[in-house]
């Protein structure tokens, strides 16, 4: 079994940065992409950002530009950096992460940005 926390998620002003992290930890047999997914109410589940093993990334649309994903191999864990944030992604953010055998997923961690 997989254990993913997740910390970082609050409440921020328009314009103000957070950063998420999400460490794995358990039954761990090999992490291969490890990422984050955001989910609005009323809305679908989207990407936000993943990462390899080998550290390639990529970005959803929703956020490209304002946010930078980074992981530290040796503890599992990934990060999330979101800078210049707007009210609209006020969302429930997910970490995901692709182990050898599966995709798991955190509990989800609440993001609003408000004034």
């Amino acid at each position: 079994q997989v254990q993913l926390v997740e910390s970082g998620g609050g409440l921020v002003q328009p314009g103000g940065s957070l950063r998420l992290s999400c460490a794995a930890s358990g039954s761990i047999y090999r992490i291969n992409n490890m990422g984050w997914y955001r989910q609005a109410p009323g809305k679908e589940r989207e990407l936000v950002a993943h990462i390899t093993t080998y550290g390639n990334t990529g970005y959803g649309d929703s956020l490209k530009g304002r946010v930078t994903i980074s992981r530290d191999t040796a503890k599992n864990t990934v990060y999330l950096q979101m800078n210049s944030l707007k009210p609209e992604d006020t969302a429930v953010y997910y970490c995901n992460v692709v182990t050898g055998i599966g995709v798991h997923w955190g509990q989800g961690t609440q993001v609003t940005v408000s004034s």
